[in-house]
């Protein structure tokens, strides 16, 4: 890039000499000319020259070479250098706007870790992460990237978790912990157990991932390709037309004039705003959404993404939180804190998730030596001694067997009933709940004009109705299994519009068939979860569902830009074509049309890499989620 700069520059210096002795000696001036042409235009020539050898005539080196030694032969030759050394300068540019976006990207992504100190023989050795073996023990720093996936044994920290997820509140990690490569350890020191290789671990997978980004083209980048393909032989034809059909058709057209017109006509027809500025574009979408956490596999899935008509979500671990917790307390002959007690400390052995919910709630440690003579009955419940008293949890069979009657219960989730004694002392109502931000996304995504929201679960269908009403769902599809629910997306897929697309949202763990039957997947809390990455076309690093109407709006913005460049590049072509082809603009115009637009259409695709947090929902909990969280 600097030799090309110095190149351009010196070209420059002799382009000026030369006019300034244009006046005074001929000889002189053409010599001039011609070294700049050459300084500027050597490696232009040398590669339509090449392309030419290799049988690809019809690119902008060939356009460029054509155009200009064609101004040279009319002796236009101030026009040849300086569209020459312009279109040197736009190319200059173009190789910066490049450049510029790969290095955010790469700062944006800067989560490569470049050593491990991990534990040999007693000694600490400072050594590359690819050379560290699973079950080994690494030692992370104060300030020191996390560079392998794995469980701390020792310490407590915060760690900066931003390139990972976008979160700028680091997260606190404890011993018995997951920690993931990526992170950046901000105060304590931490003893870690490596639990995958460099290969298999986030950070590498994060990065081949952002890094093969660009392979998937978009239909915009498909189709630029293939017009350039056809365009460009087409303006060559067009312009050899124009410089010899009139001079035999038309009396006293002089064939000079119409070459020169024919040549401008090719300056200007040269396609390079367009080849560069609309992968560019995408390329800085892709930039932008993985700075908020968002990682999208290429600017196919980005410019879909902004066409979705149908928003198809699963249900647990989606919009909902995915963990069971005690939600209400019904006493009837106990209070509601010794309640909470009775049943923690009877499931104190139990591994069920519903027991494990029961232990979380409540507030104080257990004492074993409490409990006694526990006897887990399956399918019903246990029946324990707690203090001398014989105590009974579970469902309504185990209540039938002790001759007692239930208190009814309409809430949604699962019922656990308690006795004392052999008297009913209540219920316990475990259910799962709405994440924070899932009622503010899915009131943005109705207000982006997706015009079907959907949710599928495997739930009952009453505890599906409860949410989809909560969250005002369009339709809700409930005791699915996996394989119904690809069924089901098959059908929704039937009712969208031809060039409309679905987008279904899942966990990326258990969803991996229906994320691939759709035309986006979209994996939730792809931090740590392989499943999520390998399976979806999009991956949302944290849990947070509002993310995806960043992705959307960060979609949408790219693909307005895309087709501002489009429209742009092409009407000012268009109109200038027509001008030079009735002898109504020159070199000069022609400049402009081909560096000037190309270098405009760079700096709008430049705003897709910069996406502000008006673009991307906030990464804390909404008002109306909460809201909404705190009526759940």
């Amino acid at each position: 890039m600097r030799k090309r700069l110095l190149l351009i520059l010196l070209s420059a210096a002799v382009f000026v000499a030369a006019l300034l002795v244009e006046s005074s000696s001929a000889a002189a001036s053409l010599i001039l000319f011609i070294a700049s042409y050459l300084l500027a235009g050597g490696d232009v020539l040398y590669k339509a020259v090449r392309n030419l050898l290799h049988g690809r005539v019809f690119d902008e080196n060939f356009l460029m070479m054509i155009a200009t030694i064609g101004a040279f032969c009319i002796t236009k030759y101030t026009e040849a250098v300086a569209v020459m050394l312009f279109y040197q300068v736009g190319e200059l540019f173009q190789n910066y706007a490049v450049n510029k976006s790969r290095q955010s990207i790469a700062e944006l992504m800067n989560i490569r870790p470049d050593y491990a100190n991990v534990q040999r023989a007693g000694e600490l050795i400072k050594v590359d992460p690819q050379e560290v073996a699973i079950g080994e023990i690494i030692v992370v720093k104060a300030g020191e990237k996390v560079p392998l996936d794995g469980e701390v044994l020792e310490g407590r920290s915060a760690v900066d978790t931003s390139a990972l997820t976008g979160e700028a509140v680091p997260r606190d990690v404890a011993p018995g912990e997951e920690i993931l490569s990526g992170c950046i350890n901000l105060n304590g020191l931490l003893t870690i157990k490596v639990t995958k290789g460099f290969e298999e671990s986030t950070v590498s997978k994060i990065l081949d991932l952002v890094e093969n980004a660009s392979t998937k083209k978009s239909q915009s980048e498909n189709f630029i390709t293939k017009f350039a393909r056809v365009y460009t032989p087409l303006v060559v034809v067009i312009a050899l037309a124009l410089a010899v059909i009139p001079t035999l058709v038309l009396p006293g057209a002089v064939f000079t004039d119409w070459l020169y017109r024919a040549l401008t006509f090719l300056v200007v027809s040269c396609p390079c705003a367009l080849v560069i500025s609309i992968p560019l574009s995408f390329f800085g979408g892709i930039g932008g959404a993985s700075r908020h956490g968002v990682l999208i596999k290429g600017s196919n899935y980005l410019e879909a993404l902004a066409k979705t008509e149908i928003m198809v979500f699963d249900k647990t671990g989606t919009l909902t939180e995915g963990v069971f917790e005690v939600q209400e307390i019904h006493p009837s002959a106990a209070a509601p804190a010794e309640l909470l007690e009775i049943a923690a400390y009877a499931e104190h052995y139990s591994t069920h998730p519903i027991a494990l919910s029961l232990r979380r709630a409540y507030p104080q440690e257990i004492d074993p030596q409490r409990l006694s003579e526990v006897t887990e009955i399956p399918g019903e419940g246990v029946k324990a001694q707690l203090d001398g008293r014989a105590v009974a949890v579970g469902n309504h069979k185990l209540m039938a067997e002790l001759g007692l009657t239930c208190a009814d219960s309409e809430a949604l989730g699962t019922t656990v009933h308690v006795a004392v004694n052999g008297t009913y002392a209540g219920y316990l109502v475990i259910a799962d709940k709405l994440k924070a931000d899932a009622a503010a996304a899915i009131s943005s995504l109705k207000a982006s004009h997706i015009k079907q929201i959907v949710m599928l679960t495997g739930d009952s269908a009453a505890a599906g109705a409860k949410i989809a009403q909560q969250l005002q769902l369009d339709e809700v599809y409930a005791e699915l299994l996996p394989t119904d629910k690809v069924a089901k997306v098959e059908e929704l897929l039937q009712q969208k519009s031809e060039k409309g697309k679905l987008t279904f949202v899942g966990d990326g763990i258990n969803d991996a068939p229906v994320l691939a039957r759709a035309d986006i997947g979209i994996a939730m809390g792809g931090m740590g979860s392989d499943a999520a990455i390998e399976a979806a076309d999009i991956v949302i690093m944290t849990d947070e569902p509002s993310k995806i109407v960043g992705a959307m709006k960060i979609s949408q913005k790219t693909l307005h830009i895309v087709y501002q460049n489009i429209a742009f590049a092409l009407l000012v072509k268009a109109a200038v074509l027509v001008l030079a082809a009735g002898g109504l603009a020159d070199m000069w115009e022609a400049i402009f049309a081909d560096v000037g637009v190309s270098i405009i259409a760079i700096l709008n695709a430049f705003r897709a890499l910069w996406v502000k947090k008006s673009d991307s929902l906030p990464t804390s909990s909404t008002a109306a989620g909460r809201a909404c969280a705190e009526q759940e």
